[in-house]
């Protein structure tokens, strides 16, 4: 759950040891203490003395709906400490990882709608297989539909797929990302086994586990059969030189008589 998908940080630093560098340290720390007992949780801070507004910063983090709080918080304080590593001094960062996402920044974003593309990974292409098209049609469908849900899991037959919206917006603002990123999943990844869109609101992930695992055994086949022919290749070279040193020793022996 902690492997990094993407992360991105602002142009504009802050200077070290000023207010506002205070704020962001407050606010990693709310952040990560509120991950033990929520999935997901946003704060704006200014610590008491420093409540002008340029020294404001807003964030929240979010952790996948089916993650124990136990997974959630081990998750955002992965995200805190690699937004403090790719990230040193900046006003805002972003930061998703397989499990959760954290965001801040001196601007606030909560409830603001965002369907841009943030990141997009599309696997193998299967071809234009009608079943398993059908099925990923109907499972990004299925995560799609009208539940009132900021998280859904499901899909059809060997077709699952996960999709999640951040929970600041409204019900109908989710609707309208996920329908986004399932049209946009749809045209871009087309053919592919698996694929994940990730909006900067939202995101669908999906992935056909016939395929899926068919290419890895196609995978692991290949690997056998190359490891095969390496040995076979060692083995023929090894016969060759130990005919070729008794060839020689036969050789000299002649030659001393």
């Amino acid at each position: 759950t902690t492997s990094l998908i993407y992360g991105g940080c602002s142009q504009a630093r802050f200077t070290p040891g000023t207010p506002y560098e205070l704020n962001v340290n407050s606010l990693f720390t709310s952040i990560v203490n509120s991950a033990s007992a929520s999935n997901f949780n946003n704060f704006s801070v200014s610590p008491s003395g420093y409540a002008q507004s340029n020294n404001l910063v807003y964030g929240l983090f979010q952790c996948e709906g089916d993650l124990s709080n136990s997974d959630c918080k081990t998750c955002v304080a992965s995200s805190v400490s690699q937004l403090r590593t790719i990230c040193p001094q900046a006003i805002g960062g972003i930061i998703q990882l397989e499990g959760c996402f954290v965001k801040y920044d001196n601007t606030s974003f909560f409830g603001v709608e965002d369907v841009s593309v943030v990141s997009k990974r599309c696997g193998p292409s299967i071809g234009y297989n009608s079943d398993s098209l059908n099925r990923r049609d109907a499972a990004l469908a299925y995560l799609t539909a009208s539940n009132g849900q900021y998280f859904r899991g499901g899909g059809s037959g060997s077709v699952q797929g996960v999709a999640q919206c951040v929970q600041d917006l409204s019900v109908s603002e989710c609707q309208d990302c996920l329908t986004e990123a399932s049209g946009r999943l749809r045209s871009e990844c087309e053919t592919s086994s698996w694929g994940d869109m990730f909006l900067g609101k939202c995101y669908i992930r999906y992935v056909d586990r016939d395929h899926h695992s068919r290419a890895h055994a196609a995978g692991d086949e290949d690997v056998d059969k190359t490891l095969a022919l390496t040995i076979g290749v060692i083995t023929g070279v090894i016969l060759l030189i130990v005919f070729l040193s008794s060839l020689g020793k036969m050789c000299d022996k002649k030659g001393g008589k």
